[in-house]
């Protein structure tokens, strides 16, 4: 009888949306093994696969469970994988659980015959002898026995440290045991774990070592609800700092027509960029289910800011009489723009072609051009404006509050608070770029424009464009003298103790020239404000001071004829610090609008596709930085109990190692080219660990703040665990994340590009990569002692690995995957995060990934040597049949754009390596159809 399939995907439990179920102990586990099976033919021996049901008591229904995977060529096959009933599960004693044996006869085509069934209830294991069971083996009509199948319980966490015992049949079958479980009973699915990573799927295998003892293999591989919430936190922010933006460019004020024009164009396209925004994130509100996007829904647009395949992979290996190590890694597709498509290119080009062309765009449009380092610079002061002045008010009232209290070192470390943030504004807008901004943005105003046309000169007839670039080049205006602030910091005497008047405000002059010197004098009134400030909290203090020495009956005199001194106080320093508030509120505001008339042109040059980059940028970097959070909690979790890493935490920060596997051939490229510029821009983010207002899973969630210049990524824990950390961390310091990208590709399209094609672009990441791993060793080795750093059995310096990586960076070698395990090597001695991509993160990923938890398993735990390539067999079958890692046809064929096969050049050009003479007749037949088509 023939089977229609051979594998039945483990079935899911029922979903609990909204609810987080801290995990119990499994019911059930146990593994199988056949003996003397009869197959369909005497003359061949069978290749034997068990295929499990459970019997739902109440229901009276069916449920698949799980199957083996195929041993081959043997009548008493010992199974690798086994099973685990979850709790989730409806399974009681009177449960019944069916095996089916198949002899598989075609794995490729899928076909298999029947052999035969057993039936057990569970409480037949649970009561057995040694609750282990052999159950004869009946063929469909019951009419004869087939063979044995043996069910053994499992007790996993159990490691005697022993002899291994060999009872395989066969003299190549170790006894190496698989369990495949929903959850386990650890710490890897406590409830802190289960707060972010979800429907964790766990395989367990025991193998043998070098002196034969046996070591426990838990793989664990999960979901994470950073996938969905924290693109979903991105597009908010998305929408809100683009919203703020056309507020901005409406509050520039009264702009000439040409001006007005190109401000309206700008707040239209972003309003729709804003829109396209909102129904996203609408959408993605809508979804429930599952926390991950499969591959299969990269053409869906909604879905476009999700990354791909994002999982958690962990594998903890346990030893007798040796410490747990675990070794993670984060699995996740490409960030790329891939519902957008690569037809021209990914990020890194069309951003360089994007610059290239914006002076023409500039000139075009009648724009001031300004580099992208001014229109960075815009950005940060900007930035640095919104959050320094709400501070500074709010620690100036502080200052008056602390008058009300009469207490020196109150008032003293307010005062230190108010000068340092100040002199950190003043220092922040001590910049050319303002001036000029200024100037050019009162050359936009009606009244100068008018005055220019009513002009005799032949410059009347110019366009505002070439009137405004008479007056400024913002690339090349000459530094002024700065404006010193003197005793900014008030730890020095200040120079006067009298109370000048405060400064006026003056309004940027619409309808007259406008003096260069304007700008000088209204930023140094803030210094001038500030030392007024700290001459009159020095002279209170001193009155203080001088009526403390004097008698007590003068002091008493003092007190019956003077008023309340804590009003007194604050009734004479209170005009002196609204004019500081004032003096900030001028100049922020001056600030802003010359800043946003800066982010203007950038956004008047960009027509016809910069917001189309942007939004392109914004989609790479949302697949990033979603993926860059789940594994930074992940990293955190593991290591909130090493003091080592959490001082390294703090001190320099951590690297994110980000392997990737793509090639530089076809759209591969254009993916390669986002992922490198999203994985860039994940140098402006930094992490906060926070503590949460309660244990409650919804409140452990990760939460994004911030603007596209710079985000912030807050990272709550329970009070239990907040308490523990060192200070630093205690205190909200803010902690840095150095992301590198290493990239080697491995298919057979590689092969194609480095023989035919172009790998620049794969060199050139690699050494500009290297050289910040390599800034970063530096730094870390001279603030944190190296015994904070892991140890390893295989003792290889660091140093040492960063020298051959650096040898290999610039070597010319096909296919050099010494690359990668140099730089996974140093990631991991390095207390880093590991992430593996290529182009859906299943194929080429899940081979790299088990690769390296057998090498990691020989190298560091001593596993047998013949036991390399079975647990290597072992681990991506069960991929497999999971249907992770493989399927039938392959997953990555395919453009989502066009919904074309990407190696549609791919043939044609495969037959060129068989001879050289076959070039020639592909050239030449390709001459004739050119020329055929275009006569």
């Amino acid at each position: 009888m023939e089977a229609d399939s051979l594998a039945l995907a483990a079935t899911a439990p029922p979903s609990h949306t909204g609810v987080i179920l801290i995990p119990k102990i499994p019911h059930l586990e146990f593994c199988l093994a056949c003996r003397e099976l009869v197959p369909e033919f005497r003359d061949r021996k069978p290749n034997a696969l068990v295929q499990v049901a459970v019997l739902d008591a109440h229901e009276q229904g069916i449920i698949a469970y799980a199957c083996t995977e195929v041993v081959e060529g043997t009548r008493d096959p010992l199974f690798l994988t086994g099973v685990s009933l979850s709790p989730d599960w409806p399974v009681y004693e009177e449960s019944l659980i069916k095996l089916s044996v198949y002899d598989v006869k075609d794995k490729s085509h899928q076909t298999s015959s029947f052999l035969g069934s057993a039936s057990f209830s569970v409480a037949d294991l649970l009561k057995s002898k040694d609750q282990q069971l052999s159950l004869s083996l009946r063929t469909a009509d019951d009419s004869a026995a087939v063979g044995t199948v043996v069910v053994c319980r499992l007790k996993m966490g159990e490691i005697e440290d022993g002899e291994v015992d060999h009872i395989a049949a066969d003299t190549h079958q170790k006894c190496t045991l698989v369990c495949e479980s929903g959850t386990t009973n650890d710490k890897d699915n406590g409830p802190l774990m289960n707060a972010v990573f979800k429907n964790p799927v766990c395989k367990v295998y025991r193998f043998q070592t070098v002196d034969s003892k046996l070591m426990l293999v838990r793989e664990q591989m999960a979901e994470c609800t950073l996938s969905f919430s924290i693109p979903m936190q991105l597009l908010g922010l998305f929408i809100q700092e683009d919203s703020c933006r056309i507020q901005d460019l409406n509050d520039l004020g009264e702009l000439s027509p040409h001006w007005d024009n190109l401000r309206r164009d700008v707040i239209t396209r972003y309003s729709q960029l804003i829109k396209t925004y909102q129904d996203t994130l609408a959408e993605l509100e809508k979804l429930t289910g599952p926390a991950f996007k499969p591959s299969c829904s990269k053409a869906q647009k909604y879905l476009e800011f999700i990354p791909i395949n994002l999982h958690t992979q962990r594998m903890r290996v346990t030893c007798p009489r040796k410490t747990d190590s675990f070794y993670d890694v984060i699995t996740v597709g490409a960030p790329a723009a891939h519902f957008q498509g690569f037809k021209n290119g990914g990020l890194q080009k069309l951003l360089s072609r994007y610059e290239a062309e914006k002076k023409s765009y500039s000139t075009a449009y009648q724009c001031i051009y300004y580099s992208p380092e001014n229109t960075a610079k815009a950005r940060e002061i900007l930035s640095t404006v919104a959050q320094l002045q709400p501070l500074i008010c709010g620690l100036a009232d502080r200052l008056l509050l602390a008058t009300q209290q009469r207490s020196s070192h109150t008032l003293r470390d307010a005062l230190k608070s108010l000068a340092e943030k100040t002199e950190q504004f003043v220092h922040a807008l001590k910049d050319e770029l303002v001036k000029s901004a200024l100037l050019a943005l009162h050359a936009a105003r009606p009244g100068y424009v008018s005055k220019s046309q009513m002009s005799s000169q032949p410059e009347a007839h110019s366009t505002p464009t070439q009137n405004q670039s008479q007056i400024l080049n913002p690339n090349q205006t000459p530094e002024p003298d700065a404006v010193v602030c003197n005793n900014v910091a008030g730890s020095q005497s200040p120079p006067k103790r009298e109370n000048p008047p405060p400064p006026k405000r003056q309004d940027i002059p619409h309808h007259k020239e406008y003096d260069e010197e304007e700008w000088d004098r209204v930023w140094a009134n803030v210094a001038k404000s500030l030392n007024c400030v700290i001459a009159m909290v020095d002279r209170l203090q001193e009155q203080d001071n001088n009526k403390q020495e004097s008698t007590p009956d003068q002091a008493l005199a003092d007190v019956i004829t003077s008023h309340n001194p804590a009003t007194d106080w604050r009734d004479q320093l209170s005009p002196l610090v609204v004019a500081l508030k004032d003096c900030v509120s001028e100049v922020a505001e001056r600030a802003s609008k010359s800043m946003t008339f800066v982010l203007l042109q950038k956004a008047s040059c960009s027509t016809p596709y910069g917001l189309q980059l942007q939004q392109r940028r914004d989609t790479v970097f949302s697949q990033a930085l979603a993926a860059l959070a789940c594994g930074f909690v992940m990293r955190l979790y593991a290591g909130i109990e090493d003091k080592g890493f959490l001082r390294q935490l703090h001190s320099v920060g951590v690297v994110a190692q980000f392997e990737s596997l793509l090639s530089t051939y076809s759209e591969e490229i254009g993916m390669l080219e986002d992922m490198e510029v999203g994985i860039s821009d994940l140098q402006r983010v930094t992490f906060r660990i926070t503590e949460a207002a309660s244990d409650d899973p919804t409140n452990l969630q990760p939460t994004v703040t911030g603007r596209r210049d710079h985000y912030t990524v807050e990272v709550p824990l329970p009070l239990q665990a907040f308490q523990t950390l060192p200070d630093e961390l205690r205190q909200g310091k803010l902690l840095q994340v150095i992301p590198v990208l290493f990239n080697v590709g491995i298919n057979e399209q590689q092969t194609i590009a480095e023989r035919f094609g172009d790998i620049s672009l794969q060199e050139r990441i690699n050494q500009r990569n290297f050289d910040i791993l390599e800034a970063y060793y530096k730094s870390l080795s001279t603030k944190v002692p190296l015994e904070c750093l892991p140890c390893f059995q295989t003792q290889a310096d660091v140093k040492e690995l960063l020298e051959t990586l650096g040898q290999n960076v610039v070597t010319k070698k096909r296919k050099n995957v010494e690359i990668l395990w140099l730089a996974g090597a140093i990631c991991r001695r390095l207390n880093g995060i590991r992430f593996t991509s290529c182009k859906s993160a299943k194929d080429r990923t899940s081979m790299s990934v088990t690769l390296e938890q057998c090498a990691l398993l020989r190298d560091e735990h001593q596993l047998h040597k013949d036991y390399f390539v079975r647990a290597l067999d072992c681990m991506r079958s069960s991929r497999l049949a999971q249907g992770e890692g493989a399927q039938w046809d392959d997953p990555e064929a395919g453009s989502v754009a066009n919904h074309k096969p990407a190696s549609r050049h791919f043939y044609p050009i495969a037959l060129l390596l068989v001879s050289s003479h076959l070039l020639v007749v592909w050239l030449i037949l390709s001459l004739v159809f050119l020329l055929a088509k275009y006569q």
